[in-house]
């Protein structure tokens, strides 16, 4: 075997010697390595110095030995006609190279025609691959993209979705793979615009589904005779609460959504999965399917079918309660429309529904009732443009308002009377100062927000407990059944209350507020998260925005600037920190969409 050629690891050799049970190889750079004899492969007797250029061999002959296992030399000697150290060498190349034969130890398999195609097909589509990954990580690094790239950017989406956890590109241009990375990176090469909302699909939010109801025929009190007025915003037209008075008997109407999605139904199923509406600047992901608002909305009819609750208060106590299925005729109207009647004094019914909500207002806030007042901004994406607004007061909102605490204390003490399961809103008693509680009603901005952390967190419960930042000894949320879920399960365990139906067990209530709580929580954070992302839009498409910052907090030599306009708060370091509550002109320095910040410089 000495002066044989032979194949290690690719390459051509010459057996120089052999030394016991080894064989010493040389190689064409004059290196030499001595191996065992199953490391190498013998290729031909005669060693030569091979070339690369190998002859055209002739591989037509190899339609007539298709699945035969053949020695090198008679396979080299068919596809070149000679078999020489040159030819043998490049006999065993194609064999390495893989598509028409493979080794069987020392042997040569030849691969049928159709394995053939496939393993050319295969090859084939993985150059083709390879060749787009180089054509896009091209783009990319160009900061640009086109069609030919779509795959690959849909899959480093789905890292900025939340949606996987891995796209092979993102290693290969040394981006990590995250979704914070992935959406910086898709918003650099435009591939997102900045309008475009991740939160959403990042926290898998079911969207809204078309699905047919049917309103079911019920037995109802006629109260068709009472004036019941809706009261929302200019353009809505899904009311689901409204207010009557008789005599001394104030009656709040909500829409009975609940007849339509009874509990343990698909429907009611489909709400607990959900948990609320989502109110995003750019869209509504509801609750419930638009067809229950189509079939419940107080006044989209001439008649409409609602829970009413009425009650009267002697100025402390909510006493005489009845809960009935209603129909009722409705007056829509707007928040404007009832301004200018308040202020006008023309209409009695709505002036005397005023004057009991202040009286239960005053009664509340002598039972320690605190409202901090923070700043609120309504932040709305409509036509490609952003727009924040202060969110509005008026005398129709705090009526409104106060009636649906009233129904809301009302029913707690309702349904805690009556035994029935339902989920309370709760808040336990804050860390609060005898001095601050004596000056709750004066207090400074920068007061109100240091408070903040005082207060306990509300929650939810089968047990009627104190509400503390409402002033009330327990309070059921009622007013909101097609927008929030726990007013849906209220309506359902009253109306089977008084309809002597089954009710769910206090242990089967408990349940739902679990896995409703989880749900809330997501719609908690998109909200939260949808509403500073299109903050910093608006920043954006605003760059040289200026405004009133007033210092809430200092931190060191660092101001805290709460900045009310935006509903938006920057830290900004001074040599000499200004006062609380001092009032200074800020001017927009960054944005940063990825982490929904932005920061702010004095002006």
């Amino acid at each position: 075997m000495i002066n044989s050629l032979v194949a290690y690891k690719g390459k051509p050799a010459r057996i120089a010697n052999t030394v016991e049970n080894k064989f010493e190889l040389e190689f064409a750079d004059g290196a030499t390595l001595k191996v065992r004899e199953k490391d190498f492969r013998f290729i031909h007797p005669e060693f030569m110095q091979v070339i690369v250029d190998c002859p055209q061999a002739d591989l037509s002959v190899l339609v007539d030995f298709q699945e035969e296992t053949l020695s090198l030399q008679d396979i080299t000697e068919w596809l070149f006609n000679d078999f020489t150290a040159q030819t043998a060498w490049c006999t065993c190349l194609l064999v390495e190279d893989g598509l028409y034969f493979y080794w069987q130890k020392d042997a040569v398999f030849v691969r049928p025609t159709a394995q053939v195609e496939s393993v050319q097909a295969k090859r084939d589509s993985e150059k083709l691959a390879a060749e787009n990954l180089a054509h896009c990580v091209d783009n990319i690094a160009k900061n640009t993209f086109d069609e030919q790239d779509e795959p690959y950017l849909k899959e480093i989406a789905r890292v900025a979705l939340n949606q996987s956890k891995t796209a092979k590109i993102l290693s290969h241009i040394g981006v990590e793979n995250s979704p914070e990375s992935a959406y910086q990176l898709l918003l650099k090469i435009q591939y997102f615009a900045p309008s475009f909302n991740p939160y959403p699909a990042r926290f898998d939010i079911p969207k809204d589904e078309e699905i047919a109801v049917q309103v079911p025929p019920i037995e109802r009190l006629d109260l068709t005779h009472l004036s019941s007025y809706a009261i929302d915003n200019e353009g809505s037209n899904d009311a689901d609460d409204a207010i009557s008075i008789e005599g001394n008997t104030l009656w709040v109407h909500v829409a009975d959504v609940a007849n339509v999605v009874p509990s343990g139904s698909d429907l009611d199923v489909y709400a607990q999965q959900r948990g609320a509406n989502f109110y995003l600047p750019e869209t509504i992901i509801h609750m419930l399917p638009t067809s229950v608002t189509d079939a419940t909305a107080l006044g989209a009819s001439n008649t409409s079918n609602a829970l009413s609750f009425s009650f009267e208060f002697d100025g402390e106590n909510i006493n005489n309660i009845k809960v009935v299925q209603s129909v009722i005729s409705v007056t829509n109207t707007t928040y404007e429309e009832v301004d200018e009647m308040l202020a006008a004094n023309t209409n009695a019914d709505l002036t005397q529904i005023k004057a009991i909500g202040a009286a239960h207002k005053k009664f509340r806030d002598s039972c320690g009732a605190i409202n901090l007042h923070l700043p609120s901004v309504d932040v709305k994406f409509i036509d490609n443009k952003v727009s924040i607004a202060p969110q509005a007061s008026s005398a129709s909102r705090d009526l409104v308002a106060e009636m649906m605490v009233m129904a809301g204390r009302t029913m707690a003490q309702f349904t805690s009377d009556n035994l029935i399961p339902v989920p309370y809103a709760l808040q336990d008693k804050g860390d609060f100062s005898e001095e601050f509680l004596a000056n709750k009603d004066t207090l400074t901005l920068s007061e109100s927000f240091l408070a903040i952390k005082n207060f306990k967190r509300s929650a939810t419960s089968v047990k009627p407990l104190l509400h503390y930042g409402l002033g009330l000894p327990a309070y059921l949320r009622v007013t909101s059944p097609m927008r929030r879920y726990y007013d849906l399960l209220a309506h359902q365990q009253i109306i089977n209350f008084i309809t002597n139906k089954p009710m769910l067990p206090v242990s089967r209530v408990k349940e739902i507020i679990g896995s409703v709580n989880m749900a809330l929580a997501s719609v908690g954070r998109v909200s939260r998260f949808s509403d500073d992302h299109f903050k910093c839009v608006f920043l954006m498409q605003n760059p040289q925005w200026t405004g009133t910052g007033v210092v809430v907090d200092i931190r060191g030599d660092k101001a805290l600037f709460m900045i009310p306009e935006l509903g938006m708060m920057t830290q900004i370091k001074f040599k000499n920190p200004p006062k609380f509550d001092a009032e200074i002109q800020l001017q927009v320095s960054r944005v940063n969409l990825v982490d929904k910040s932005a920061n702010f410089k004095v002006v």
